[in-house]
């Protein structure tokens, strides 16, 4: 499985988030340090969810990489996050 694939099928797992979007942006990265030929190592991770409604930002961030924590071990080498709960997006 990919990696964008693999990210996207977790989160969606485990936060039956109202919006996803995973952006991978190894593109932008080429040749900087964890960057690798075949690309999937910097993502960008969007995500609504009413499991982030009485998280902070903190530990909505923590929950993400513990939900991930494979791929943040292995092939990514970045990721930013944007977490919001339903109320916050709107």
């Amino acid at each position: 499985m990919k990696v964008a694939a693999s990210i996207r099928e977790k989160l969606t797992r485990e936060l039956t988030p109202e919006q996803l979007e995973v952006i991978d942006q190894s593109c932008d990265h080429a040749g900087h340090a964890g960057a690798r030929p075949e690309g999937e190592t910097h993502f960008h991770v969007e995500a609504v969810s009413s499991v982030f409604d009485d998280l902070n930002r903190v530990q909505r961030q923590r929950l993400v990489y513990k939900i991930l924590a494979d791929e943040l071990a292995g092939p990514v080498h970045a990721l930013t996050l944007n977490l919001k709960a339903p109320s916050d997006a709107k």
